[in-house]
């Protein structure tokens, strides 16, 4: 069985649940214990890699090689089948996951960490605080809530596109899901996280898709 160490609120972790989830095979999730102690991916990846999600599949672990990898997605995809990643649209997602792991993301992030104080322990507070800091600067999460406003505008006009390419078909590219979508979706749940946040009432394509994300299972 394969197992997923994550993080629950991670963009990136909820991309790959929501991926296994889709192939209606079982699986196993391991979360980061609540110091944020990182040994065991750090063990299991050879003392190669501490970030996640990275997923267990027996013998097997299966991290990213890259800051735009899809290590996971692809081994999953061609493990069960999922025909996510067909060749004649490579190109074009490649550039989509971009925008999303980067545009999308970087605004998503900060509305949801805002409300850290509600999902992570408060014995864990300082050291969430500061991993924070080091990376964005000294007082970002108060700055990030002061902004919350604009970053909410600025996180619809990031979706935009997204709601312009779904009046045209069911899913991003077509009538089926691809890794895109997932990827997507992952970005959409990290906002919507603490249940603080709704998708904008001008997205009611990207709302329609997002319903249908949720529950959607592979064709068999």
């Amino acid at each position: 069985m394969i197992e997923l160490i994550q993080t629950a609120w991670s963009p990136f972790c909820l991309v790959q649940r929501r991926l296994l989830e889709f192939s209606g095979e079982k699986f196993k999730i391991t979360n980061l214990p609540r110091n944020g102690d990182r040994s065991r991916v750090w063990q299991l990846t050879g003392e190669q890699y501490y970030a996640v999600p990275i997923i267990k599949d027996g013998a097997k672990v299966i991290f990213e090689s890259g800051d735009d990898s899809q290590d996971i997605a692809r081994h999953l995809d061609k493990k069960f089948q999922l025909g996510l990643f067909p060749a004649e649209r490579e190109g074009v997602q490649s550039i989509l996951a971009r925008y999303f792991e980067n545009e999308v993301e970087a605004v998503g992030f900060k509305l949801n960490d805002i409300y850290y104080r509600e999902f992570v322990t408060k014995a864990d507070h300082c050291a969430f605080i500061r991993h924070k800091e080091r990376k964005f600067g000294r007082g970002c999460l108060e700055q990030w809530r002061t902004q919350q406003k604009e970053l909410l505008r600025q996180f619809e006009a990031k979706l935009q596109p997204c709601e312009q390419m779904l009046a045209h078909s069911e899913f991003l590219l077509g009538e089926r899901p691809l890794f895109v979508d997932f990827c997507l979706f992952g970005m959409v749940e990290n906002f919507l996280f603490t249940s603080h946040y709704q998708l904008p009432k001008s997205l009611p394509n990207l709302r329609e898709w997002h319903r249908c994300m949720k529950t959607i299972r592979v064709m068999r």
